[in-house]
């Protein structure tokens, strides 16, 4: 079983370089298509958000007071609020949800 340990991380090791190390080898030129260049710039965006949202809706003991969160955290930070007031009117909102529910 310790060996396998191993033999695993060096497998990974070699899948990680190796997805790093293919783009560079292959793509020496500019990226020159506008589809291509649209979806690399939204890449990181749409992986941070696939990574937050199931989180977001497991936090709370209720997916409902989570979603009411999302939803008043979106819409204050749609209307250009500051990160600290979005942030503490999405847990005052989940809070008093919570209180409710």
């Amino acid at each position: 079983m310790s060996s396998n340990v191993y033999v695993y991380i060096l497998v990974m090791a070699g899948v990680t370089y190796l997805i790093r190390l293919i783009p560079l080898t292959l793509m020496r030129k500019e990226i020159k298509n506008g589809f291509v260049r649209s979806f690399l710039h939204y890449v990181p965006y749409v992986t941070l958000a696939v990574m937050t949202f199931p989180a977001i809706l497991n936090a709370t003991a209720n997916v409902w007071s989570a979603s009411i969160g999302f939803i008043v955290a979106i819409i204050l930070a749609y209307r250009g609020k500051s990160l600290f007031m979005v942030s503490l009117l999405a847990c005052v909102s989940v809070f008093l949800i919570e209180l409710i529910l």
